[in-house]
């Protein structure tokens, strides 16, 4: 890749990668009947609840019979999810066979109560209680036995005495407070606070009475009592501790006070992505971008396959901050340069892939193709910066999947030229209008690789099926031979695109003197439904190289675990494809002059792939030293 000139035109905007599609307008994974579930390369799938019941649960409870931390932890997520009659009997397994006998005494009596059990609950909590001593959250679990037997004032005796030993356990708390709110409103409530703070282990109770002074506007009287609170808690400092302090300071917009008591006590591991939300959230609305950035990378590195969605969320919000901040400006003169890629932009001239390839001879005809352009029906007619839409994002792809179609079907050799703002982080460049024969001939013509011709296309996108203009231009004399047209479905492109690929090469011959052969049988494009998702990722690639530019640029993508992970994805739906295979590895190498941090997280992954979805010889050896190199330390 090489800078060269500088550019002029049309209004641009510039854009910051974008790491994935738009969601469809109906998400099923929304749907409260559908359970998600992830295979071991961290790919999400739904299945039914009844499904997850007789098909999964099974055979999950069975494998971790003997291992009572995952037991405890399907049998509670079994009961939020309604199966209770579907963990009888492992909840009574955990009970006999946990290494914390509180925790599989407490969930065997609860089971047993929901099953109306009520004198085997109560067995269950008092022989834990003879035979390991008084545990609060036990107690409060017999005070509801009671309470299920309408003796009121036992249950209350025993709830308080439950207190007494832990006052910190939030259901027992909880259900205290509600009881004297119902019988005294407001002050009893508040009385009831007071009464088990006053315990000396307590800090939960403070922090209801910090909520209350909040909501009265005593931020002074609501701080003394969080900084009692943390004061008291031990630590770590529990996790729902911080998630309230933060939750209700953040609520009532005192964020640098949410800031100041929360963010030096956590932990990412411990407090995890609730707490790590508020201090996002709070770090971008004060705009502070980067330390978002460190919290939002903290969870990452945890690799909670559950958080991925919104982990997702937070980069495009920081990707949009960072944009929001940028000090870009319609009226200020701004530095574009032309970039050219040569060859496939996932098959560098010094990468090892070159191999499995057949040579392309110099000293042939050079095809250069430009895109970067499209018609929109709210086309601005200033500068503005934003993050890649589905149009910026086929008006690169599209030029670049030609160039690979040409490169491989004839005995032409292509570079593709791609619009920078050659400053700051750096962005691609999307104007509204196409380029003029003459400036597309001139760019061709620059640069070390002089290009004979230069394919142009530009989109018109105000209504579907968009419409791909493209023009054949002969460098040397900037005339313009011919003319293309076709229709491109946006949510379907494998359509019509491959065949405007034909046609290309059908109008190279006849008019450039560039002769047609058949591609390479290692050279297969991915078919069907995942055309759309390689065009996206031919374009995410071609971001990630501009962003590995000479290190200058590494704030113009964003997403890079998203890239990485639908590559991998692809990978896996098209199995025996080398190029798909080919795309990832470069991906991740030149993630490496991007983001190395990151590359970690998909090691295992990716050797899995590997080892499981093995490509024949020499590809399979050749991307095997791609993967090692760029995994290397």
């Amino acid at each position: 890749m090489s800078l060269f000139g500088n550019l002029s035109g049309g209004k641009p905007e510039l854009e910051k990668s974008a790491s994935s599609p738009p969601s469809p307008p109906t998400d099923p994974a929304k749907d409260k009947n559908l359970i998600k579930v992830f295979d071991k390369y961290g790919r999400q799938m739904l299945i039914t609840r009844e499904q997850w019941r007789r098909n999964v649960l099974p055979g999950t409870l069975q494998a971790n019979w003997n291992n009572p931390d995952l037991l405890y932890d399907i049998i509670v997520g079994s009961l939020n999810d309604g199966l209770r009659t579907d963990v009888l009997d492992a909840a009574q397994q955990l009970y006999k066979i946990d290494s914390q006998p509180a925790r599989g005494a407490c969930v065997w009596g609860i089971v047993l109560m929901e099953e109306g059990r009520l004198d085997e609950a109560e067995k269950v909590f008092r022989d834990f209680i003879a035979r390991h001593g008084e545990e609060g959250f036990i107690l409060t679990n017999l005070a509801k036995v009671f309470a299920r037997r309408k003796e009121d004032t036992k249950a209350e005796q025993i709830l308080w005495h439950a207190l007494e030993i832990d006052p910190n356990q939030e259901n027992g708390m909880g259900w205290y407070e509600v009881i004297h709110r119902e019988r005294g409103g407001e002050g009893a409530s508040l009385e009831a606070l007071r009464r088990i703070a006053t315990i000396p282990a307590s800090w939960r109770a403070q922090l209801w009475l910090a909520r209350s002074s909040l909501k009265s506007r005593h931020l002074e009287q609501a701080l003394a009592f969080y900084r009692e609170s943390l004061s008291r808690a031990g630590r770590p400092v529990p996790a729902d501790l911080l998630m309230q302090v933060s939750g209700d300071l953040g609520q009532q917009a005192h964020l640098p006070e949410l800031l100041e008591l929360t963010e030096p006590y956590f932990a990412a591991q411990v407090h995890g992505l609730r707490v790590g939300n508020n201090l996002i959230k709070a770090h971008l609305e004060l705009g502070q971008i980067e330390a978002a950035q460190k919290i939002l990378n903290q969870l990452y590195a945890l690799q909670r396959l559950d958080w991925k969605e919104a982990l997702s969320f937070w980069d495009t919000e920081i990707a949009k901050s960072k944009i929001a901040t940028s000090n870009v400006r319609g009226n200020r003169p701004l530095a574009m340069a032309m970039l050219t890629i040569e060859g496939p932009v996932w098959l560098r001239p010094s990468s090892p892939a070159m191999e499995l390839f057949p040579t392309k001879p110099t000293g042939g005809v050079v095809v250069a193709f430009l895109g970067s352009t499209a018609e929109r029906a709210t086309n601005s007619k200033r500068v503005e910066q934003q993050l890649a839409n589905a149009e910026g994002r086929m008006s690169r792809a599209l030029p670049l999947f030609l160039a690979e179609q040409v490169d491989f079907s004839s005995d032409a050799r292509v570079q593709s030229l791609i619009p920078w703002i050659a400053e700051e982080s750096g962005a691609f460049v999307l104007s509204g209008i196409s380029w003029s024969d003459g400036n597309a001939a001139s760019y061709a013509c620059q640069g070390e690789l002089k290009s004979d011709y230069v394919v142009v296309t530009h989109l018109k996108t105000q209504a579907e099926p968009w419409i791909v203009e493209l023009r054949l231009i002969r460098a040397l004399d900037e005339k313009c031979l011919a003319n293309l047209t076709a229709s491109i479905p946006s949510a379907s492109p494998q359509q019509t695109v491959p065949g405007l690929a034909q046609r290309l090469l059908t109008l190279l011959s006849e008019h450039a003197e560039v002769d047609a052969r058949s591609s390479p049988p290692v050279y297969q494009v991915p078919q069907g439904p995942n055309f759309p998702y390689y065009l996206l990722r031919l374009e995410q690639l071609l971001a990630v190289r501009c962003a590995a530019m000479d290190g200058r640029a590494r704030g113009s993508v964003s997403g890079e675990r998203e890239i990485i992970e639908g590559d991998l994805h692809l990978c896996l739906a098209c199995p025996e494809n080398v190029v798909t295979r080919v795309l990832l590895a470069q991906t991740v190498s030149t993630m490496k002059n991007v983001h190395p941090d990151i590359l970690g997280e998909f090691r295992d992954k990716l050797m899995l792939l590997q080892k499981e979805k093995a490509l024949s010889e020499p590809a399979q050896s050749v991307i095997q030293r791609m993967f090692n190199e760029a995994l290397a330390m």
